[in-house]
């Protein structure tokens, strides 16, 4: 991937949930995972450009250019029949920004803002692009003051988060299941990179937070209280967690069918990691 340019499903201005403070968020496209419950599987590949998606367009905003598609926002009326009809998890709707591109969106917003939060996806895909926009962020003057974040599955290795530590200041990691097996399941790959990954950030001290996602019957995390307070107390007693609800409304395929977690199911792991001396725990705000 070109360092000088990414590809961007979406922009959001403004976000308390992506980091501290007020957070403008970037969803870069691509994903190295292919989770069973992805609520935005449309931004799992990059476009193929098969075509067809131009031919289902009812207001003929795609077209075909030297065998790409291409998608024409000013005639585009966000009806996603496009992505409805792409078999490949992708979406002809994406932005292409340069660095400075998004320096100016920046700078659009910069008065409201606590930092920057690079998600997807797996914003990690595009690394040497994010490399790049948060080295620019730390050397602008009038920038430098905003924490640049990764929203991240942790999948990444450790030489490519070396890559990026220095112009990072923090990550949230995803630790999706505790068995190897029950996480390859749910995701397609397995979990000890995403292991290796929360104890590296935590030894150079830019892991933010740990998140985990309860998904009734399917996730093992409520089964293995113990073992994930055990991992992350060793690596540091005072660590944040951050709990999620899985909700299957807006999901796909098989996830449609499992329950969603309630109040009392994601209260009581947190009570269960608290008796095993994790203290610093963030529950939802909002149960759907």
């Amino acid at each position: 991937m070109n360092k000088s340019w990414a590809i961007v499903n979406k922009i959001l201005p403004f976000s308390c949930v992506d980091g501290p403070g007020n957070r403008l968020v970037i969803f870069l496209q691509g994903c190295n995972f292919r989770c069973l419950n992805c609520h935005n599987p449309y931004t799992i590949s990059l476009c193929k450009d098969c075509g067809d998606c131009v031919y289902a367009c009812p207001h003929k905003a795609l077209s075909f250019n030297n065998h790409h598609v291409i998608w024409q926002t000013s005639v585009c009326q966000q009806c996603d029949t496009c992505i409805n009809t792409c078999v490949h998890n992708s979406t002809p709707m994406t932005y292409k920004y340069s660095v400075e591109d998004i320096l100016t969106i920046i700078r659009k917003y910069l008065p409201f803002l606590n930092g920057i939060t690079l998600s997807g996806g797996e914003a990690t895909m595009q690394l040497p692009f994010i490399e790049n926009l948060f080295r620019a962020i730390k050397q602008a003057d009038d920038l430098n003051h905003l924490t640049c974040f990764i929203d991240s599955n942790g999948y990444l290795t450790k030489t490519g988060w070396q890559k990026v530590e220095n112009v990072m200041d923090g990550a949230m990691i995803d630790l999706k299941a505790w068995d190897n097996d029950v996480h390859k399941k749910l995701t397609g790959r397995d979990n000890r990179r995403v292991k290796e990954t929360i104890k590296y950030l935590a030894k150079i001290k830019k892991l933010y937070e740990v998140r985990l996602l309860i998904i009734p019957k399917q996730t093992d995390l409520q089964d293995n209280a113990k073992n994930i307070a055990k991992f992350l107390i060793d690596i540091d007693p005072n660590i944040r967690i951050r709990i999620n609800a899985f909700h299957n409304h807006g999901v796909h395929g098989i996830a449609k069918t499992w329950p969603s977690a309630n109040k009392q199911q994601v209260e009581q792991f947190a009570e269960q990691l608290k008796q095993y001396n994790l203290q610093q725990i963030v529950l939802p705000s909002v149960y759907l």
